[in-house]
């Protein structure tokens, strides 16, 4: 690149990475908020905390680099036509294509990111996420177990507790276990606390007693302990196999899927759909650029035709993520429409490069059109 293109670069390059960094953290800040209950009311560990929240990073980074790129465009092409730059490199010979090249040098290093997040990262973030979220769901005391209630469960384990103290803790504990027939145990402990041996949950009772009771007796008997451990195993339900969704699996797997699946063959269109949207993924960020510069790569002098040019351009990309959208949803349904995932911004980027490279003859055209269709047409005459 020349210095005027590198200089050009600059200046897009820290506007995409502001803008990138402003909208991702933003975003980041608001779902890690939604995510506080893992600590709160779950009784989760920081980390795992961090970890749930820390694996969106990748998909917010994906969806929100294409719109950073187009701002960043935007931002510099106004810069350089606000300090008149614009205008002199276009008065002194400079071609659409020479300023456009450093725009499409970044557009193409973020579609090979977004390539590689879509490709390869997202579908290992959401699977780990996926895992995370299930052995989170499958914590018996943070999930189940409900803070001033009685809750039942189908093995026959009633569980209450009055209230979670300090490190997940659960104070005045009372368990009634009826999973063998005719007999009947009910735990009392004033405090009780789940801990991890060699990747096994058990429950530590303290100060507390087991009430013990056959059916057909009256007597009972009565242990009092300072310490009890019980098996969390036995309580919960046996783990479900996992089915990971076509977002969670990775594009090895969309490519080549286990054909006798039973999910497979009930969602073999997500499975199309999916696979065909991450692989035209990376054509956003250049359809997006080359829309923006369309719009704006032209040097002008009035405020009003620039603001009116960045609203063409806003609705021109909303219009591509919604087509972009549409045709994902059609591709699950229909196989021949997945060319329309590839078409959507493909189309965009040759429109726009027709605007860039031969807008004079573009509009012009248009000229005689809409003058052709204003022109009133002579009247006829009568036959005699």
């Amino acid at each position: 690149m020349t210095q005027i293109e590198r200089y050009i670069f600059r200046i897009a390059l820290s506007a995409f990475l502001a803008c990138l960094v402003g909208l991702t953290g933003t975003i980041w800040v608001t779902q890690a908020l939604r995510e506080l209950d893992l600590i709160t009311a779950k009784g989760q560990t920081l980390l795992i905390f961090l970890l749930v929240t820390g694996l969106s990073l990748p998909t917010l980074i994906a969806v929100i680099s294409p719109m950073a790129l187009f701002i960043a465009v935007i931002y510099a092409l106004n810069k350089l036509n606000g300090d008149s730059e614009l205008i002199v490199m276009s008065a002194a010979g400079m071609k659409p294509r020479a300023i456009l090249r450093p725009f499409l040098t970044l557009a193409f290093a973020i579609s090979f990111l977004t390539a590689f997040l879509t490709i390869q990262v997202m579908p290992s973030s959401f699977q780990e996420l996926r895992d995370v979220v299930t052995r989170v769901r499958g914590d018996l005391i943070a999930n189940v177990v409900k803070e001033g209630q009685f809750t039942s469960l189908e093995n026959g384990i009633t569980f209450h507790f009055r209230e979670r103290g300090q490190g997940g803790a659960l104070l005045g504990l009372f368990i009634q276990d009826k999973r063998e027939a005719g007999k009947t145990k009910v735990y009392l402990a004033e405090r009780g606390l789940a801990i991890d041996v060699d990747g096994q949950s058990y429950l530590a009772l303290e100060k507390g007693s087991v009430h013990q009771q056959m059916k057909d007796s009256r007597d009972s008997s009565i242990l009092t302990f300072e310490r009890y451990t019980i098996d969390l195993a036995a309580f919960a339900p046996p783990d479900a196999e996992i089915v990971y969704k076509p977002r969670e699996r990775s594009t090895t797997q969309l490519l080549f899927p286990d054909r006798s699946e039973r999910y497979y063959l009930a969602q073999k269109g997500r499975f199309r759909a999916e696979l065909h949207d991450r692989l035209s993924a990376w054509l956003y960020p250049i359809a997006l650029t080359f829309i923006a510069f369309a719009a704006l790569g032209d040097p002008r002098t009035t405020r009003q035709g620039r603001g009116l040019s960045v609203a063409g351009a806003i609705v021109a990309v909303t219009v591509l993520r919604i087509a972009g959208f549409a045709a994902t949803s059609a591709a699950a349904r229909s196989a021949g429409a997945v060319v329309a995932i590839y078409a959507v911004p493909l189309v965009a980027i040759g429109l726009s490069a027709l605007v860039i490279f031969h807008g004079p003859a573009v509009r012009a055209a248009g000229t005689r059109l809409g003058a052709a269709i204003r022109r009133p047409r002579a009247p006829r005459l009568a036959a005699s």
